[in-house]
């Protein structure tokens, strides 16, 4: 079965074709080390992870490479007003960011490239810039000539004359052009720098994931992507600056991920609902964090609160209640009797995730397999063996691609055991503005909310049955 990525550029699915045969190499834009990381870096760090996951289960020979940036104004400002050096600050919280993700049982991209290791490569991508007439040199910092990259603005489809109506040249900058971006910024007092044909100075943003994905990947990746939010400026800039270079498509497929909000608003320091991720697993089992991220499709917006974590928590807890009946089971039974079950979910599962990497329905899929086992319990407890070996691989497959299911169900169910969760996590007054929801999206022909809508609900052990008097529910 193929796998389709919905490609940002094209905004569609397309089938998923490496350009080296089996090899693929993906690059996912990392985290600027200046402070403990966020909720939101959890959920993009979650989708690259399961995207990496599930390629490597389909038996592609994957190059994962996520870099840090550790040079940036606001490492530098953070560790002036700190007193250390902006290295000292920067490999502080390159450590703490790599306890969170172990964490939450990321597995390590194969490469983690840091911005100031590759200083030299970044120093000749501007050089040969400078040589194509494509950059230019104005008080010892380099600008990229937007208006020589023709096809700026394929990836965000943003037109050229409407950006520069709201473009405005900052203070101290030399520019030809109020969108032309920095590639090389001149050095100011306490800050750090390298070392340039231009003077002393630093790589600006956009110029270093350029360099450190292209020097391990090559002129094209295969997948390239980040938080929606990178689409516009920095990855519009990546594509122009690495094809101005090397002549050749930057990226194949572009991913983003779609955006996370705090109870409905965006997370913000001033609003007082700035959650890290230490904050966030100290009280929260890692798994209930992964499966309220994976509940939704990656491209979907989340809104993280008390109540979907609740929610993941339940689902979460009916899985392994799920599990742990099928291991006290007596094995006494003379025929499979969960194994089909099991079998039907493989082919499902798989066919989830290769749309698409649609974790939203693989998790639906899971409740449709809880739902159908305890069934089957429930008309008697007796197992074959060939069930509690299916049953091990399901375990398997959900751990490998998606990064839960990982523990030892009874030791799971007494942590637990005490959390007071409701059955699905929401109300019924909840589940009634749903449903009307969907009601409403589904007049509007707006089907691909009512579907969210529905495999949602499903998600979280709901069934929905439409009938000719309305819509009906009930926990599955």
């Amino acid at each position: 079965m193929s796998i389709e990525i919905y490609n940002t550029p094209y905004k569609k699915k397309q089938e998923f074709v490496p350009l080296f045969g089996n090899k693929v190499g993906m690059y996912g834009c990392g985290v600027t080390v200046y402070d403990m990381s966020h909720i939101g870096h959890a959920r993009t760090m979650i989708v690259f992870d399961i995207m990496a996951r599930y390629l490597r289960h389909k038996g592609y020979d994957l190059t994962f490479v996520r870099n840090f940036t550790d040079v940036d104004d606001k490492i530098i400002a953070r560790a002036n007003a700190e007193g250390v050096s902006s290295r000292e600050l920067a490999e502080r919280y390159i450590e703490e960011f790599t306890k969170d993700m172990q964490v939450l049982k990321m597995r390590p991209a194969d490469i983690e490239p840091k911005a100031t290791e590759h200083i030299r490569e970044i120093i000749e991508m501007v050089r040969i810039l400078i040589d194509k007439g494509m950059a230019y040199e104005a008080d010892e910092s380099v600008y990229f000539r937007v208006g020589r990259f023709h096809a700026y603005g394929v990836l965000s489809g943003r037109r050229t004359e409407d950006m520069l109506a709201g473009a405005r040249v900052e203070v101290g900058e030399h520019k030809e052009n109020p969108l032309d971006f920095a590639l090389w910024k001149s050095s100011k007092p306490g800050e750090p720098w390298w070392d340039s044909p231009w003077g002393k100075g630093r790589p600006g943003w956009h110029i270093e994931c350029s360099a450190m994905s292209t020097h391990y990947l090559g002129p094209t990746l295969d997948i390239h992507g980040g938080a929606k939010d990178l689409i516009f400026p920095h990855h519009e800039n990546e594509i122009a600056q690495s094809e101005a270079v090397y002549g050749v498509p930057f990226v194949r497929y572009w991913a983003h991920a779609g955006f996370l909000t705090i109870e409905g608003e965006k997370m913000s320091k001033s609003l007082g609902n700035f959650i890290t991720i230490r904050e966030l697993t100290k009280d929260t089992h890692p798994e209930i964090i992964r499966l309220l991220m994976v509940s939704s499709h990656y491209r979907s917006p989340i809104d993280y609160s008390h109540a979907a974590v609740d929610a993941s928590r339940a689902g979460l807890v009916r899985f392994y209640e799920m599990l742990d009946r099928v291991n006290h089971a007596q094995e006494t039974a003379t025929a499979p009797r969960l194994a089909p079950l099991f079998e039907t979910f493989t082919a499902a599962f798989d066919d989830a995730m290769a749309d698409d990497f649609n974790t939203a329905r693989a998790i639906a899929e899971v409740h449709t397999l809880t739902t159908g086992v305890n069934k089957v319990l429930d008309q008697g407890q007796a197992v074959h063996p060939d069930d509690r070996r299916a049953m091990q691989g399901f375990v398997s497959l959900i751990s490998d691609v998606l990064g839960i299911l990982e523990d030892d169900p009874a030791v799971f169910l007494e942590q637990m055991k005490h959390s007071g969760v409701s059955a699905t996590g929401l109300s019924e007054t909840e589940i009634t503005e749903l449903i009307a929801e969907r009601a409403a999206a589904r007049k509007a022909k707006d089907f691909k909310r009512s579907d969210e809508i529905r495999d949602m609900l499903k998600a979280k052990g709901i069934q929905l049955k439409d009938t000719p008097s309305g819509t009906t529910w009930e926990k599955s």
